[in-house]
């Protein structure tokens, strides 16, 4: 399967994805993201920074990234990773382990531009995702208080347990 850049044409069906991950948040009882403003998505397409694994001319997987992130991961930011932000499956494709092409690219992404980490994050005492993250290959490294959410979006500033994720691509 192949990843490519997001482009503005992309926005459309970016958001839908959001709304129905919202969705699903709410039926699981999770924390649920906000709706992101569409400048936000396109400022990420404008940095490179909005990846998606199509099928059928549909986008099945959608995902960001950052390559620094100091209020969640604070002192460990070392510009050493790139964080993985807003993964989102389309329902359509559930069960097609899109989330393992997007660890496959992560780390050929991560190792392109000289980055020892892939990380990600996900709020609230969530056993599913840590099982999930976990068998794709990521190191679970706990649960811990955000100290500082006034600069994140505005779940994060609603449940201050993070769990942190981590994957090292440099072995």
């Amino acid at each position: 399967m192949e990843v490519y850049y997001c482009d503005n044409a992309d926005i459309p069906q970016i958001l839908s994805l959001y709304d129905h991950a919202r969705q699903y948040q709410q039926q699981k009882q999770m924390v649920v993201w906000p709706a992101f403003a569409e400048t936000t998505i396109q400022n990420e397409i404008a940095l490179q920074r909005q990846f998606k694994i199509v099928i059928n001319d549909e986008i099945a997987c959608n995902w960001c990234i950052t390559l620094e992130d100091p209020y969640i991961w604070e002192e460990k930011d070392n510009h050493d990773a790139i964080y993985i932000h807003r993964l989102c499956t389309n329902a359509k494709y559930r069960g097609l382990n899109l989330s393992h092409h997007m660890v496959t690219w992560a780390i050929s992404f991560a190792k392109s531009i000289r980055r020892k980490f892939v990380r990600l994050d996900t709020l609230g005492q969530n056993d599913g995702l840590i099982n999930h993250y976990t068998s794709i290959g990521f190191d679970f490294l706990g649960p811990v208080t955000l100290s500082n959410t006034t600069h994140l979006p505005k779940h994060y500033q609603q449940e201050s347990i993070c769990l942190l994720f981590e994957l090292d691509v440099s072995k």
